[in-house]
């Protein structure tokens, strides 16, 4: 199936990011930053602020997904602050038949519900964390996603995915826009917002390292992914063709939560291709041929032999 591949960029994705991970305390097992963001934050943050941002703790899970809309929603070149004030201070009548179109089950009351409690939360989280780190990511993803704009112009849509992304293959999909923007917080996992035409990919953009003679941690990634011999079974598994979890579970007698750390950890490597397929849900793993020679290429260039 053929999609209209676009690239966004903007400070506000990474913001928006960096809120969730540290609100939700998900994903840090998976995470570069690890467990990092959240305890250093904890201890920087004045107690009454946690507080008020640990109250976002239980709210709804789709709320993320209305404020990445309104990421979407926004005007070219806003800034945080101009984004955040424009999420308060526009009149919900305004708003709604805006977002409608991506997410039809939207309430009025929960739209007035996002654009009441988030904002006042956003600033907190920008004054105290984001700001000071704002001027070295948002180059670094700039830069990023002129590179993608680029190759999109050179290769097929789905090959862009797949290579932004590192294995993320689109098995028909029902919508007929790919949105993708970069992002640092989430390195090295993908994030996705489904909505109802048009399907919202974070990729994730490494930093570079300080010191030129550390290797590079896309290299440190698959060395690591590799050095297990049951990770090594697992690609020889699903080499000529996709399976899926169950599929792998069965037929290499993995437990359930071992088989999604080897597999998580092989899709950040770029090692894997993970075959999303919105019709059954069930998500297939294959390998990933291209991972096999940019591991070639990073490890060569990092020894100097190219």
């Amino acid at each position: 199936m053929k999609y209209k591949v676009s690239i966004d960029v903007s400070v506000v994705f990474e913001l928006l990011g960096s809120f969730m991970i540290y609100v939700t305390r998900k994903w840090t097992d998976n995470l570069d930053i690890g467990t990092h963001l959240i305890t250093d934050m904890d201890t920087r943050l004045p107690q009454e602020f946690r507080t008020e941002l640990g109250k976002a703790y239980n709210w709804p899970f789709l709320d993320y997904d209305v404020l990445y809309a309104l990421a979407i929603l926004r005007e070219q070149d806003t800034d945080i602050t101009s984004f955040i004030d424009w999420i308060g201070n526009t009149a919900p009548d305004d708003l709604y038949p805006r977002l409608l179109p991506y997410m039809p089950s939207l309430t009025m009351e929960h739209l007035v519900r996002v654009k009441t409690d988030y904002p006042p939360l956003l600033r907190l989280w920008y004054e105290y964390y984001f700001a000071d780190i704002e001027p070295e990511l948002e180059p670094l993803i700039c830069e990023d996603a002129q590179e993608k704009s680029i190759l999109l112009l050179k290769m097929e849509p789905e090959g862009l995915i797949e290579y932004a992304t590192g294995g993320v293959i689109l098995d028909d999909i029902p919508v007929d826009s790919i949105l993708l923007f970069p992002g640092v917080h989430f390195r090295p996992i993908n994030t996705y917002c489904f909505y109802d035409n048009i399907l919202l990919i974070q990729y994730p953009v490494d930093i570079p390292e300080e010191n030129e003679d550390d290797p590079p941690v896309v290299l440190l990634r698959m060395t690591e992914a590799l050095a297990d011999p049951e990770r090594l079974r697992l690609l020889r598994y699903v080499a000529n063709e996709p399976k899926t979890v169950n599929d792998i579970a069965t037929n290499l007698n993995q437990p359930y939560d071992t088989l999604m750390h080897h597999l998580l950890i092989l899709r950040a490597a770029g090692l894997l291709r993970s075959h999303v397929n919105a019709g059954d849900q069930t998500e297939r793993f294959s390998l990933r041929p291209d991972g096999a020679a940019e591991l070639q290429m990073f490890f060569e260039s990092y020894l100097r032999l190219s």
